[in-house]
């Protein structure tokens, strides 16, 4: 047995319009399109699984829905940064796929078309409320929170949602959100889509 975990710093960009609609329905209502496309950029600040440290391993997992997503039939990818090792990129494709178990095992009976694991540099930024992710040739992708009126330098928020990140997720809309891996493709409009953020914290076991 391998007990893992993990923490950092998550982002997520849709092509659904801002405010999604699967967040406050538990992805049980239509999206905005007839499908939802959508890439989870996670930075790990520190964590292991077994003996591998996982300090600073980025990666991104991608995946193209029906309008419900949890009806499944999901195409599904992963991305890991070209910078981990092999050990880590293991580590991260067997806790990505639910494999290891921990939040992202909620995506594995939805999955019907897994297309594998791409080894690529991530580059990934939070400043504030401005997060940003660019993987040359395959995602674009930056989003800005929305700034809180009633709470000085906090976002407005949504808590208690059925996520795997974090129960409680920034609200944010994409600068840009451009998406072009493994058959999914997205190019959508400056400050019309969805996104979120928020820090994330797993842990899990594998048998």
């Amino acid at each position: 047995m391998a007990r893992w975990a993990i923490k950092g710093q998550y982002m997520e960009a849709c092509s659904c319009d801002f405010l999604c609609p699967c967040i406050p329905r538990n992805a049980t209502t239509p999206a905005t399109h007839d499908f939802c496309k959508v890439a989870l950029t996670f930075a790990i600040q520190s964590g292991r699984f077994g003996d591998v440290a996982l300090d600073g391993v980025r990666f991104v997992f991608l995946a193209q829905s029906k309008a419900i997503m949890s009806e499944g039939g999901w195409i599904g990818g992963l991305i890991v940064d070209a910078s981990a090792t092999d050990a880590q990129a293991e580590a991260i494709t067997a806790i990505a796929s639910g494999a290891a178990g921990g939040p992202l095992a909620m995506f594995a009976p939805l999955l019907a078309d897994f297309r594998g694991v791409e080894r690529r540099p991530i580059a990934f930024v939070k400043d504030g409320r401005n997060v940003s992710v660019k993987v040359e040739g395959m995602l674009d992708q930056s989003i800005t929170g929305i700034e809180s009126v009633t709470v000085a330098g906090e976002c407005v928020v949504v808590d208690n949602t059925f996520h795997p990140a974090n129960r409680r997720l920034n609200l944010a809309t994409a600068v840009r959100n451009i998406i072009d891996a493994f058959g999914i493709n997205w190019s959508g409009a400056a400050g019309r889509t969805n996104g979120h953020f928020a820090p994330f914290d797993w842990q899990g076991e594998a048998a």
